[in-house]
């Protein structure tokens, strides 16, 4: 089969290889996915990349956690009905060397997910990391149901889903984007009840008015660092600020302030959340697949994987994705 790898950290051009190796067997409890699409993910890129001085975790590494495709083999203990489902995965490359960046991928049968009809395999590719962990965001401290949820980012992957999430279970959702030209966009896309603007010097106002100037139940952060002073002025009393990424590695927190609101700061590490989590997020992520749709920045085939990690660490405005196997 045809596989991307590589074999030690470093630039995209410089380190990738592309060439042919052995397909895999599924093992005991896994399938094997002939992979259609690849979806790419800024974690994918921080593995690759010499970050925070982490070493290789395998001596080769197929990237890339998110995928979709069709079922082609079943390891033992799999039902053999599952030959030729249709299905979306995530995890390939979660503590594993073989990612979806190869014609062919084995993972756990409970992460080859079926794909909703309707749904192509490029959108299929985008769903794993992003979905599962706007999932565990809004639902980790339980049901949202008649809470507000202030979703900041909406329009990157995992506000997007997070934005979509929270609606399906009840909540009243307040989005941000960067500018006023989003704010259409993000309601359309999103369902989000409201859309605010993030830099508008009344956003704090608005907020609370939204909220009855009780403040939102439960932020989803994707810029903890840069948001801890706005986020203490819109949290509520015994609030939930969910993050999953920061800029700057060591924030200071505003202990005193957020403590006399009785705060919950929960940070989340996709790769790390408990399996049940997992599980239901995956299982709520197709239930919502049709109000999910991430627009896509541009494909690359296989063979272009380095000019592939070189857009999303350009910050492409979109989801980048290989197209694998026509």
């Amino acid at each position: 089969m045809r596989a991307a790898w590589y074999e030690r950290r470093g630039a995209a051009a410089e380190v990738f290889v592309v060439s042919e190796m052995p397909a895999p067997h599924p093992g005991l409890g896994e399938v094997r996915v002939r992979v259609h699409a690849s979806g790419i993910n800024p974690g994918d890129v921080k593995k690759r990349a010499p970050w925070l001085g982490m070493p290789i975790a395998h001596p080769r590494i197929i990237p890339h956690s998110d995928g979709a495709g069709v079922i082609d083999a079943v390891g033992e203990g799999v039902d053999a009905s599952r030959v030729g489902e249709r299905v979306w995965c995530f995890g390939a490359q979660s503590y594993r060397p073989w990612g979806t960046a190869a014609e062919f991928t084995s993972v756990p049968s409970e992460q080859a997910v079926s794909l909703p009809d309707g749904i192509d395999y490029v959108q299929g590719a985008c769903f794993g990391i992003p979905g599962i962990t706007a999932h565990r965001a809004v639902f980790a401290d339980g049901p949202v149901d008649g809470a507000s949820v202030l979703v900041r980012g909406a329009l990157g992957a995992v506000g997007r889903a997070a934005a979509v999430l929270a609606v399906c279970g009840g909540a009243h959702v307040v989005a941000t984007v960067r500018s006023e030209d989003e704010v259409e966009t993000a309601k359309r896309e999103t369902g989000a009840h409201d859309v605010l603007v993030q830099s508008a010097a009344d956003f704090t106002q608005r907020v609370l008015d939204l909220t009855d100037g009780r403040g939102v139940d439960r932020i989803i952060e994707v810029a903890f660092d840069a948001n801890l002073s706005s986020n203490h002025d819109v949290i509520a009393l015994g609030g939930v600020i969910a993050a999953y990424a920061t800029a700057e590695a060591e924030p200071k927190i505003p202990f005193w302030p957020l403590l006399f609101k009785n705060v919950t700061i929960r940070l989340l590490g996709s790769d790390d959340f408990p399996r049940a989590a997992k599980l239901e997020a995956a299982r709520a992520v197709s239930e919502a697949a049709a109000d999910l749709v991430y627009p896509i920045a541009a494909r690359f085939p296989l063979e272009e994987i380095a000019r592939a990690h070189e857009a999303v660490e350009r910050g492409a405005r979109g989801r980048v994705v290989l197209d694998v196997s026509p």
